[in-house]
């Protein structure tokens, strides 16, 4: 439904002396979660016959945490856990929740203050500082030949004379058929409200020149032939005045930040732009790291709070985030700090999902459940049915994960889909959860041996059991969830 989603990100081991003291008695153990354990053996194995897998520390990091979420899925599914908890769901799905808790604050914050009635918008269309103009743009490229240009000039020509002898009644049917303008296309050739100086100079001073209802000649900018229209209000009067009111809510959305972050004294600290950096190639470390990033009264914004946002972004931009610039960092930690307070603001406010946003967020969360336990092959009922008692449940459910996987990486018999990350963090909460980086290390040497034999045509086959690893940033399996979340309707599991 909404802005989230997420591929697993590279994880790296942060631990304290005591964690890798406890390790350090077990060499073989790559990492542990609800009672199964990770083997460098097995680990080793995963990520040597996967050749989709680059032998990097930190990628193998990534293959043993991305099983251990694996495992503490099935395991818990084998002990029964409810999962349509309404506890667990809102864990799981905090992005959704999120976003539609902060949507419905806004929408009560803000209704009063940018509402624009008709005689306001007919006010500010006949003072003409905000216009609204359709064109129809004849692309040239660049380094178009005369010849392609004089084409392209009488094309534009053409549908200038089709759009004058209609007084421009068809310019909207003429813009969806022939411009090259992708964003305003579709919408009939509209572009945005907007005040002077906006667009490329050649543009402007054409279409600034128009009265309601005319049309321009045939303009020339840099990105081609262009026919302008300045609309009259009788046709655009209802769109005028909501992109009128968006304009005041963005300025509104503008100040209120400013405003909030100046009452509130928002502080970043001169370390946060190295700190972000460490962050990211170490999430692991860094959902439990209580350092600051940012002060403001009456709270702070730690390590761990940017982990979370991170698990919330597109990973196409986390991963571009460690090569900013310092005052890029400060800034990225200035909005989200910013958003981390407004969220304490719907806290506060004590907003709460619609009937319907929560019906939509079931849906969510019973969708991705459906396609993980799909997938590998396991349900609550078919663990209950075929095996008595609970230690029985779990070696079904692991012996099915690593089938699955096997399926997925070795064979290309199946989709990858990972456990969303809120989800795997709500399922592991309160429960044992490690990564044991010597183990790592040692894996790595042992699955560079692997692969080395194999890319040799000898050494060691793959062992029956063992699952093929994930490459480095698993994608969710394509296609459209099994359950459309329009329904709103929860499938049986």
């Amino acid at each position: 439904m909404r802005r989230s989603g997420l591929v697993l990100v590279v994880l790296a081991l942060a631990g304290c002396t005591a964690l890798r003291d406890a390790f350090s008695a077990h060499p073989e153990v790559a990492g542990t979660a609800a009672g199964q354990t990770l083997t460098v053996e097995r680990l080793a194995d995963l990520a040597g016959h996967a050749k989709r897998i680059p032998l990097r520390a930190e990628v193998l990091t990534s293959v043993a945490g991305a099983y251990l979420d694996y495992a503490v899925f099935v395991v818990e599914l084998a002990r029964g856990r409810d999962m349509d908890d309404s506890a667990l769901v809102l864990a799981a799905e905090w992005p959704s929740v999120s976003q539609v808790r902060w949507e419905r604050f806004h929408e009560a914050l803000v209704s009063a203050r940018v509402k624009v009635t008709p005689a306001q918008a007919e006010s500010a269309y006949r003072a003409g500082t905000v216009r609204l103009f359709q064109h129809i743009l004849i692309r040239v490229p660049p380094n178009a030949a005369p010849p392609q240009q004089d084409k392209q000039r009488k094309q534009a020509e053409g549908l200038l004379r089709q759009a004058a002898a209609r007084h421009g009644a068809d310019f909207a049917q003429l813009a969806k058929r022939y411009s090259d303008d992708p964003g305003s296309k579709a919408r009939g050739g509209y572009l945005p409200a907007t005040g002077r100086g906006q667009f490329v100079p050649a543009f402007d001073s054409a279409a600034w020149k128009l009265e309601p209802g005319a049309i321009s000649d045939v303009v020339r900018s840099p990105f081609g032939f262009h026919i302008i229209r300045r609309p009259p209000l009788a046709e655009v009067r209802d769109s005028f005045q909501a992109q009128l009111e968006n304009g005041r809510t963005m300025r509104f959305d503008s100040l209120y930040l400013d405003s909030l972050a100046k009452v509130r004294r928002l502080e970043i600290a001169s370390s946060a732009p190295a700190l972000v950096r460490q962050a990211i190639p170490q999430i692991v470390g860094a959902r439990d790291d209580g350092r600051k990033l940012a002060t403001y009264q009456g709270g702070a914004f730690r390590v761990k709070d940017l982990a979370r946002w991170l698990l919330a972004l597109d990973p196409n931009d986390v991963r571009g985030i460690t090569s900013a610039s310092d005052a890029q960092l400060t800034q990225f930690v200035r909005i989200l700090a910013q958003r981390d307070m407004l969220l304490r603001q719907v806290d506060s406010a004590g907003v709460t999902l619609a009937a319907e946003d929560w019906r939509q967020i079931r849906a969510e969360h019973d969708s991705a459940l459906n396609v993980l336990e799909g997938l590998i092959g396991v349900s609550p009922q078919l663990l209950k049915d075929s095996a008595a008692g609970e230690p029985a449940r779990i070696r079904l459910a692991m012996a099915r994960l690593d089938a699955y996987l096997d399926r997925a990486l070795k064979e290309g018999k199946a989709q990858l889909f990972p456990v969303p990350p809120f989800l795997a963090g709500a399922l592991r909460q309160g429960g044992p959860w490690s990564l044991n980086e010597a183990g790592i290390t040692r894996a790595l040497e042992r699955a560079q041996v692997i692969r080395s034999a194999a890319d040799s045509g000898g050494g060691p086959r793959p062992s029956a059991g063992a699952p093929a690893a994930p490459p480095s940033g698993l994608k969710r399996a394509p296609g459209p969830p099994p359950v459309p979340p329009e329904s709103g309707k929860q499938p049986p599991r």
